[in-house]
């Protein structure tokens, strides 16, 4: 993930000063010059004092804050934090970890000085206990807190890791071995336990969907291994792809998240856990104001899981996915670019009973609407293993014809046993070969040179034994293709959604396309590592 770590603190918001008094109204037709902005008043509202001493249409006209009522949480922010804080920072928690790493000898040869030379002690004891293998402890500080008074706490997985003992640190100065219930690395989430004798404080986990851009959030964590620390900001965007892990849906945020934050809460100003901070972007390690949190409605499946069965148990539909755009749309007739096209069913998997096809865009799922191939996997994801669910999909039943709109039914199997299936397929895949079609000629066309999928091509661009189409053996570097990222040793498979078998016959149909008067090509590309995409190349 380039430019992005794994995880401080800013001070309170200070109450502004008190706007002066709006000037006397000026003779003639001065130009009138208006009060200063005054603080937010507990209902959000900003009053601003207008150039004619009149209230705005709609402004609170009620009497100036009381100092309870300024500190009172609510969501635009109050003017102090000081109280939230102190609910909350019990219920966060240090969490460090240890583990034993093998050291091998280094083979450093003994170092002898000059006979009575002072300098023999000092290399007695630099390479004392250093030869030969041996043990040392890696240790990692990171933050977590507490979402059950049994003792039930939340970091991220890689606080954690591999750890042999972790250690969860309270701000009272106790300190507890915790059991490590689960984890997920998808999700980077993991579930710890302790047994501190008595009820713990505890925090809620709050409705990360509720918060709105420019909302305020506060974080609290241990940066730099300082100990409890408290931040503030707002949301500065939702819906982060940060390319951490299958089911990016990140919070950002301009609070301070540090090194040492990794795990901790980010709050609400009602004090509800809205997101569990994780990675920030930073060129030096510390805070520049770009901070990421897993959004509490993420997690909270997550964990709800790792608690009850000590591992994930996620949805999974057996396919595979490509990004909807304008070019691909077009080739596919649909008219719309939110959705994502159907590349690949896996067999044996939910969606081999025909249900679906490779071309299908899918625009909604199980009453929600799928507006891009990264909405899809999280959605099913979040949706019980056994659930039948009904999938909105947009399809052309003919080449010429538009793709309409369908509903087909499938019921989900379960993620962890889909990818356990797929590792097994693939070290165990029969090798029947295809037999190699009778023209081995190669073709021109699109700026591509083509040819039949054959034993030497599979040689050459270690193609599998099952490959079927025709094969890229060059690609011209100025050409259309190249720039769509076609490269030698993929397949086209499919022409305008037609399957071809050999190079004349992708030939022949970019010919019956060129007649037609269509301006482009959509072809059905597979690269050597199996990944399946449309690309939509310019007809000349």
């Amino acid at each position: 993930m380039a430019g992005a770590q794994t995880p401080g603190g800013a001070e309170p918001a200070q109450a502004a000063p008190e706007a002066p008094a709006a000037p006397e109204p000026p003779a003639g037709n001065e130009e009138r010059v208006p009060a200063l902005p005054v603080p937010p008043t507990d209902n959000g509202a900003t009053e601003r004092a207008p150039a004619n001493g009149n209230a705005l249409p709609g402004a609170s006209t009620t009497a100036p804050q009381t100092q309870d009522e300024a500190s009172r949480p609510t969501r635009y922010g109050p003017l102090s934090v000081a109280d939230l804080a102190d609910l909350l920072l019990d219920a966060v928690v240090n969490v460090s970890t240890s583990q034993g790493v093998d050291r091998p000898g280094r083979g450093v040869p003994p170092l002898q000085a000059p006979e009575g030379s002072p300098l023999q002690d000092f290399f007695d004891d630099l390479l004392r206990n250093r030869e030969g293998p041996g043990e040392r402890s890696v240790q990692s500080l990171g933050s977590g807190f507490v979402i059950d008074p049994t003792g039930i706490i939340v970091t991220n997985n890689h606080v954690i890791g591999d750890a042999d003992t972790i250690t969860v640190n309270f701000p009272n100065g106790d300190q507890l071995d915790a059991e490590l219930i689960g984890k997920d690395a998808k999700t980077d989430i993991a579930v710890l336990k302790v047994d501190a004798g008595k009820p713990l404080p505890f925090v809620k986990l709050g409705d990360s969907e509720d918060l709105r851009i420019g909302d305020w959030v506060m974080a609290i964590g241990n940066p730099f291994g300082l100990g409890g620390s408290v931040s503030i900001g707002i949301v500065s965007a939702r819906g982060r792809n940060i390319n951490a892990g299958p089911y990016d849906n990140f919070i950002q945020t301009d609070a301070a998240i540090n090194r040492g934050n990794s795990g901790g809460p980010l709050f609400d100003m009602f004090g509800n856990v809205v997101g569990i901070n994780t990675a920030i972007i930073s060129p030096t390690g510390g805070s520049i104001g770009i901070g990421f949190s897993i959004p509490s409605n993420l997690a909270v499946n997550v964990i709800d899981q790792l608690r009850e069965y000590g591992e994930t148990r996620r949805g999974w539909l057996g396919i595979r996915l490509q990004a909807l755009n304008e070019d691909i749309a077009k080739g596919l007739g649909v008219e719309q670019s939110d959705g994502a096209v159907v590349m690949g069913i896996v067999p044996g998997g939910p969606s081999d009973n025909g249900s679906l096809k490779v071309g299908d865009v899918i625009v909604s799922f199980d009453g929600r609407k799928v507006e891009g191939s990264n909405d899809l996997p999280r959605m099913v994801a979040e949706t019980k293993v056994g659930k039948k669910v009904q999938i909105g999909i947009l399809r052309k039943e003919s080449v010429s014809a538009a793709a309409e709109p369908e509903t087909v039914e499938i019921t989900l199997g379960r993620l962890e046993d889909g990818e356990k299936m797929m590792a097994e397929t693939d070290t165990t895949q029969s090798p029947d070969a295809a037999q190699p079609a009778e023209d081995t000629g190669a073709v021109e066309t699109l700026g591509l040179t083509l040819g039949d999928v054959d034993a030497e091509a599979r040689k050459k661009f270690d193609l599998a034994e099952d490959a079927s189409g025709a094969v890229v053996t060059a690609v011209s570097a100025n050409s259309a293709a190249a720039e769509k990222g076609v490269e030698a040793g993929m397949l086209i498979t499919e022409v305008a959604q037609e399957p071809v078998a050999s190079a004349a016959e992708v030939k022949e149909k970019i010919d019956e396309l060129k007649e037609e008067g269509r301006r482009n090509a959509l072809l059905l590309l597979t690269a050597s590592n199996g990944d399946v995409r449309f690309v939509v190349v310019p007809i000349d």
